[in-house]
This record gives structure tokens, C-alpha cells and sequence, in this order.
């Protein structure tokens, strides 16, 4: 009894505030750690793919325009080493393809730029897709054969068209092959399948025998400007643009990306695109990094 009427009604309404005083300090501060924790972790983040970025462009860029440079050097001093006809032409067509790939480089990141802006739109019509899928695989039979990767075909020749934008259609596809034939060492495989889909749309698929990827790696890879091996070794250069440009434009185009991958098994990449009267579909791309990147829109006419 003395215990009870030494702490009364009031004494223990004191200290309940007080305990609850205390109780949403520590809340309060372990909030305040863990927002400043998280920022720590997005500035160490975002320094990291600064870094990552700027050492990759820095060779994206360097590379082409010493060839650009090299061998202009040599054509402008043809007077003191007399050059034959066909260095010449050998000279010519290596300062092209450097400018070529320079030109490409830039366009990407141009692209991702507007994308990440909400400013990239794309002009859609009515297209026969598997024009477009057979131009793509021609543009890239030439770097095949001389990597010694086998090149197939295989398009349903009754496919739907589709409504969307030619290039832009042709640079998703172009993307993959492209990709596809680069990882893939000599004796391997490229297959390119496009079939109709259950919902009267479109699936195409780009199937390769290379390296492969883990499901963090292929997280990696469809991330701007991160790349699966992002050391200055890695077997093949690239800006990491492609995959997450193939990926946006076909959301902008209403339909999807997906990877499929394994460790020294090979990759299979696919791309559904929706029929071309269900164009309610076409929705914004969404970057994987929101971090980094904001949620682009896009503007179909119909």
C-alpha cells in the first residue's frame, strides 16, 4: 500500500509523458540516421557511377578519335612518305568507321539524356516488322563472319504489323544483334526469332551462345551506364548503353524487355510488342536506377 500511494495517478501519468518524450526522441534520431544514412550511401553511389562513367566515356571517346587523328596525320603527310592507292582507301575507311562509332557513342548518350529529361518522343505508323528484323541482321552479317559467330534467321513470314517508329524499332534490334554477336567467341551462335503472339502482337527473340550473365549482372546490364565487367580488361568495350536504350524504347513503344541468362550458357533477349490496335498500352519508361534517372514520357499519335 505504500508503494501504491507513493506513486500516484499523477506520478505515473509523469512518467508516461516522460518515458514517450524519450521514446520519440529515439525514434526521431534513428530516422535522422537512416535518411542520413541513405544519403550517404546514394552520394557514394552516384560518385561511383560518375567515376565509372567518366572512365568509360574517356575510352569510348579516346579510341576513335587518336584513329581519327592517326591516320589523318598519315594522309596529310603523304608528301614526305608517299602512300599507295589502297592505304589510302585503308586509311579513308578506318578514319570512317572510327567516326562511325564516335558518332554512335554520342548519340547514345544524347538519347538517355532526353530520356532522362522526359523530351524523347517517337513518331509511330503503321511498319512491317519483319523488314525492319531482316535489315537489322544484315547490317551486322559482315561483323559476324569475321568473328567467326553463325548468324541465323528465323521470321515468321506472316507476322502482324506493328505501330511504332522504323528507326527507332531498327535501333532496338540492331542493339541486341549487335551485342549478341559481340560477346559471343568464335564458333558460337546468333539467332534471331520473331513470332505472333497470343495477343495479336509480336515476339522477338534475339538467342546467343556467349558468356552469359548471373541475374545481378543482368540487373547490371540494364542499368545506364554500368557495365558487367567494368574493368579497364574487360573482353569487349562498350558505352553500357545498349541494353537500357533497347530496353526504353520498347516501353515507348508499349511493349516490354526481357532477359533470360546464364553463366557461360548464353543469353536469350525478347521483345513483345502489343498489337498495333492496342496502342493504350504504350506507356513511359521507367529507368531501374529511379536514383539516377527520372521516369521519361512519350508521345505516340494515333
Amino acid at each position: 500500500m505504500m508503494l501504491s500511494g507513493a506513486v500516484g495517478p499523477s506520478k505515473q501519468s509523469s512518467l508516461m509523458a516522460e518515458y514517450s518524450s524519450l521514446l520519440a526522441e529515439s525514434v526521431l534520431r534513428h530516422k535522422a540516421w537512416l535518411a542520413e544514412h541513405q544519403a550517404r550511401i546514394e552520394r557514394e553511389l552516384a560518385s561511383q557511377v560518375k567515376s565509372q562513367f567518366i572512365a568509360n566515356m574517356s575510352h569510348e571517346l579516346r579510341t576513335p578519335l587518336n584513329t581519327v587523328i592517326g591516320f589523318a596525320k598519315l594522309i596529310g603527310e603523304h608528301q614526305q612518305r608517299p602512300l599507295k592507292a589502297e592505304e589510302v582507301v585503308e586509311y579513308a575507311d578506318l578514319i570512317r568507321d572510327a567516326a562511325t562509332h564516335l558518332l554512335a557513342v554520342l548519340n547514345d548518350i544524347l538519347d538517355i539524356s532526353k530520356m532522362q529529361s522526359g523530351k524523347y518522343t517517337i513518331d509511330a505508323r503503321e511498319v512491317a516488322l519483319d523488314e525492319i528484323l531482316q535489315v537489322s541482321a544484315a547490317t551486322f552479317g559482315q561483323a559476324a563472319l569475321e568473328a567467326e559467330v553463325k548468324l541465323v534467321c528465323d521470321i515468321d513470314p506472316e507476322l502482324p504489323t506493328v505501330k511504332g517508329d522504323p528507326a527507332k524499332l531498327h535501333r532496338i534490334f540492331a542493339n541486341l544483334i549487335s551485342n549478341a554477336v559481340r560477346f559471343t567467341p568464335s564458333g558460337g551462335s546468333v539467332s534471331l526469332m520473331a513470332r505472333p503472339s497470343e495477343d495479336g502482337g509480336v515476339a522477338v527473340t534475339v538467342r546467343d551462345t556467349g558468356l552469359g550473365m548471373t541475374s545481378g549482372e543482368i540487373a547490371v546490364a540494364l542499368t545506364p551506364f554500368a557495365q558487367v565487367d567494368s574493368s579497364r580488361a574487360r573482353w569487349r568495350d562498350g558505352t553500357g548503353l545498349g541494353l537500357p536504350i533497347a530496353k526504353a524504347l520498347a516501353q515507348l513503344h508499349g511493349g516490354a524487355l526481357t532477359i533470360r541468362s546464364e553463366r557461360s550458357r548464353g543469353t536469350e533477349v525478347t521483345v513483345r510488342l502489343p498489337s498495333r490496335f492496342d496502342v493504350s498500352q504504350v506507356g513511359s519508361w521507367e529507368s531501374p536506377d529511379a536514383t539516377l534517372f527520372d521516369r521519361t514520357r512519350r508521345t505516340l499519335p494515333t
